[in-house]
């Protein structure tokens, strides 16, 4: 009743050719995470592979700023700070790969009434090394339109958003940037918006103009 032969002992894999292709897939998983997933997330290029095809200074821009960022909201987790929820110890670092797939969920069934939609502008002045965080007060689904640009110079950037429980999601990250736009769709209720350092040599203005569905927009103090 079968339609297929089953094969011989002689038509099987040998033990040594199962070896050897196990050798060989450990080798290539070995080779990609040296050469590309350790430069592209840590910044970390032992071969100088990762350098040579950018991949390296993706990475140290990730650090860079996710260290920034978490600095500057440590400092904001004081009990008189706004839109700061309580959240645990910051992960290690292989947190920014969870983080990128830790806000893909379905939303609950109930629905959710959102704000109203309005539109605010904001100015915040920089001097170099200083950093801050302005963000709006969103609810699950809420969008938001924005628009940015810096006069005087450039900023590093990291638009995120943060909410109860340790929810945390990155959306963009730069440096050295000049501005930036886009939407931003809230996948959570809590603060989502942005973190903007100087690093030049003079001060800096950031500009920025949202309009969507948020309750307030603060520049974190």
């Amino acid at each position: 009743m079968y339609n297929t032969d089953m094969p011989t002992r002689a038509q099987l894999p040998s033990s040594a050719q199962l070896v050897r292709s196990t050798l060989i897939a450990a080798g290539v998983a070995a080779a990609l995470l040296v050469t590309v997933v350790l430069p592209s997330e840590y910044g970390i290029d032992p071969t100088g592979v990762g350098r040579a095809l950018g991949l390296t200074e993706m990475g140290e821009i990730k650090t860079q700023l996710a260290e920034e960022a978490e600095a500057d909201r440590a400092k904001d987790q004081a009990p008189s700070a706004p839109m700061t929820p309580s959240t645990p110890a910051p992960e290690q670092r292989s947190s920014l790969l969870g983080s990128i797939f830790a806000q893909l969920f379905i939303g609950s069934a109930q629905a959710q009434t959102p704000a109203a939609a309005k539109s605010q502008e904001i100015s915040v002045t920089l001097q170099p090394g200083e950093g801050t965080e302005v963000k709006a007060d969103m609810k699950q689904g809420a969008k938001l339109t924005y628009s940015w640009k810096v006069e005087g110079g450039t900023v590093n950037h990291d638009t995120h958003g943060a909410g109860p429980g340790g929810k945390e999601v990155s959306y963009s990250k730069g440096r050295g940037v000049p501005g930036d736009e886009g939407e931003l769709t809230a996948g959570f209720d809590g603060g989502h918006g942005w973190f903007w350092r100087n690093r030049g040599s003079a001060p800096v203005t950031v500009k920025l103009t949202a309009s969507g569905d948020f309750g307030s927009l603060k520049q974190a103090k």
